[in-house]
């Protein structure tokens, strides 16, 4: 007999060891199966605007994960109910589940219970694939004994309510609760809870939106389920039961206009935060842009019209940026009138600036060198440049033209001359300052004839220079990055440097307003203040052919550039019409925002005003004669026809034979006295205007003796 109880007490105690053994076995293997950082769930990134304003939500999957405290403990016993009611008794694997669904399958001779747990499930859908075999299903048992020996229960179903998916797209509590019911889920009702519970079985089958009736009825099971296990009185299913589905469907807006933006903040993070395009989307980071959607969907719509884009065909292509002059940042970016997410993005695609590049690489520089002023005479003729002759576009010259007119009319001839003049490294000098870095050495950089091109964004960043009164910094898609626990992990740092003097940028403002209002960029309206410049490259296989053609300008607020064209230009395909069709359409975009059109730019401190240019006009007939005053004894009174400008200087010659003698000169009035004048002199005088800007005369009167005789009154 004592043999026997020693018998039975060495196998009950080899049989602990073995199950205890075992257990260790498979806790070992559990955790040996368990690679924590899938536990880290895919989570949304969210685009804000500066106000903090959704703008774009990126991700894998649609997921936004939340805590066990902000889901209400009726939706947490909802799934409870239904998946795993022996949740918070079982270690990871319920005995009495498994012993119960597999004599139901024997009864029916196929599956038709399961018995995982939710810790189960949470196991099989992180760790492992959805192969069948009894290995997957040892190794499910493993995990989830392993994920219970780390975690709390608590725990436990948060991670699984945040990982299951509900269909439509939908991961996670939150992101379900959102999309059919746009709400939080926080906020979910009974019944909402409950018709979600019973979605992670069969997403499809059960959808709401596909199949409402089987729904209603599976989500009625379910608050049934939760009566029975006393989380609901029989008053409470009841009623619940009785309300129907109330969906409140959240779908997602179709915004195809952020494409072009959305790809161009994936590529800042990639290189300048070093965040991988999937890391981004699957982090649930916060990234704070400087969109302004109003104008990023006001140029996505007009981009669409065929009326703006002069091409041979239908696939005449463009871009257009805008920026915020005091930070830098993009407001809105068109990569394309056609343009799909990680497409050939024109907004930093290089192009032949042509006109556009006359500001920057030899007026500006000019200017700031003190070689030139704005009213500062510049060659208007051709001349060949060691055998390259560049021409104006209407083949007219003037000999010589101020800076001011010559930007005006976009003439070709003194661009050239006056690089020549300062010097092609001095040009470098100041592009590369300007982020525009160039091989080229030739003088066609005054026309924008380079080899690579610039881009867009380059272009209008430049620009933004003049209306910073001279201050570059470089521009941004994404102001900072915080993630999902708000902690910053990236700002935008705007680094500063002067380029011109204020007074050089000042210059060139008003010059380049005179550009819109009575040069090269008339067309269209705007009715704020708007300082830019037209360009057009010609494609020199067909005669009228346009390759590239452009608007670069800037407000008191923003800067942008604006470019049209074919990705490839031939004979067939080409814009017909140059820079007028982008400048149209640049205002346009304008007019058809809430920009403030009533700001004007500000004159800096201690920097002088651009004078409006002084137009002298051919004088007409000057009358002279002698007038007796008892002061002046015999007096020669001239009187002419002045101009309206009042700065005109009138200068006074004397003419004697065929030399003339400057005697005088008045500013802005109509006549001019010369006392003590000989009465038998053979003089004759004439009176020429003359223009204190470019220190040149205009075309005089003709001499005219002085009448005999008056006397004074």
């Amino acid at each position: 007999m004592q043999k026997k109880i020693i018998l039975s007490a060495t196998v009950a105690l080899s049989t602990a060891i073995i199950a205890f053994a075992v257990y260790l076995l498979i806790l070992v293997i559990g955790d040996y199966s368990i690679d924590e950082k899938k536990l880290v769930m895919d989570s949304t990134t969210a685009l804000v605007d500066l106000k903090g304003n959704e703008v774009a939500e990126l991700y894998l999957q649609n997921r936004d994960p939340v805590t066990i405290k902000e889901i209400p403990a009726h939706v947490r016993n909802a799934f409870i109910a239904v998946e795993d009611k022996r949740f918070y008794e079982h270690n990871g694997i319920d005995l009495k589940a498994i012993t119960r669904a597999l004599s139901k399958d024997l009864i029916a001779g196929q599956k038709v219970e399961g018995g995982s747990t939710i810790t189960q499930q949470l196991a099989k859908n992180t760790f492992l694939s959805n192969e069948k075999s009894l290995l997957r299903k040892t190794k499910e048992a493993a995990i989830a004994m392993s994920l219970e020996n780390k975690y709390s229960k608590n725990k436990l179903l948060e991670m699984y309510l945040n990982q299951v998916y509900f269909g439509h797209g939908a991961y996670g509590i939150q992101s379900a609760a959102l999309y059919y019911f746009n709400k939080d889920a926080k906020d979910l009702t009974v019944e909402e809870g409950a018709m979600l519970a019973g979605l992670p079985k069969a997403p499809s089958n059960y959808s709401p939106i596909l199949h409402p009736e089987k729904s209603k009825e599976r989500r009625d099971t379910i608050l049934s389920l939760m009566g029975d296990q006393n989380y609901l009185t029989p008053e409470e299913v009841v009623r619940s039961q009785g309300k129907t589905l109330g969906l409140n469907i959240s779908e997602e807006s179709e915004t195809p206009w952020l494409t072009t933006y959305i790809d161009m903040v994936m590529d800042e993070a990639k290189e300048r935060y070093a965040l991988s395009n999937e890391e981004l989307m699957r982090g649930g980071y916060t990234v704070t842009v400087p969109i302004n959607t109003e104008m990023q969907e006001t140029a996505y719509e007009l981009f669409k019209k065929e009326e703006y884009f002069p091409g041979t065909d239908q696939h005449a292509e463009g871009a257009f940026v805008l920026l915020d002059n005091k930070t830098g940042g993009v407001l809105a970016a068109i990569g394309g009138r056609n343009y799909t997410q990680k497409g050939f993005n024109r907004v930093n695609t290089k192009r032949q600036p042509g006109s556009t590049f006359k500001p920057l690489a030899v007026y500006a520089p000019a200017m700031e060198e003190d070689e030139f002023g704005p009213y500062s005479l510049l060659k208007d003729k051709p001349v060949s440049y060691n055998g390259y002759q560049p021409k104006n576009n209407d083949l007219k010259y003037d000999e010589e033209v101020t800076m001011y007119d010559a930007i005006a009319a976009s003439k070709n001839a003194p661009a050239v001359w006056a690089l020549n003049e300062i010097g092609i490294s001095k040009s470098k000098k100041y592009l590369k300052k300007s982020g525009l870095s160039i091989k080229d050495n030739g003088l066609s950089i005054a026309l924008g004839g380079l080899k690579d091109g610039v881009s867009p964004l380059q272009l209008a960043n430049a620009y933004r220079s003049f209306a910073e009164y001279g201050v570059y910094s470089e521009p941004f898609v994404i102001k900072k990055i915080e993630d999902r626990e708000s902690k910053k992990i990236g700002e935008v740092k705007q680094e500063k440097k002067r380029i011109f003097s204020s007074q050089t940028a000042w210059n060139m403002t008003r010059m380049l307003q005179e550009v819109v209002e009575d040069g090269t960029g008339q067309t269209g309206s705007y009715e704020g203040e708007l300082a830019g410049k037209t360009g057009t490259t010609s494609y020199v296989d067909k005669k009228g052919a346009v390759k590239d053609a452009w608007f670069v300008g800037y407000t008191p607020k923003v800067s942008g550039a604006l470019w049209m064209g074919y990705d490839k230009t031939n004979r067939e395909q080409h814009l017909t019409n140059g820079s007028s069709y982008p400048t149209r359409l640049f205002k346009e975009i304008l007019m058809n925002t809430s920009m403030d059109q009533d700001a004007a730019f500000s004159l800096p401190k201690d920097v002088e005003e651009l004078e409006e240019p002084i137009r002298l006009k051919n004088l007409g007939e000057v009358d002279a004669k002698y007038t007796f005053k008892p002061l002046g004894l015999f007096t020669v009174t001239l009187n002419w026809e002045a101009q309206e400008d009042d700065r005109v200087v009138y200068r006074i010659y004397e003419t004697i034979g065929n030399e003339d003698k400057l005697v005088g000169y008045v500013k802005g009035r109509d006549s001019y006295e010369i006392p003590y004048s000989n009465l038998f002199s053979e003089a004759s005088y004439k009176v020429v205007p003359y223009n204190e800007q470019t220190e040149k005369e205009g075309k005089g009167s003709k001499p005219v003796k002085p009448k005999l005789f008056t006397s004074a009154p």
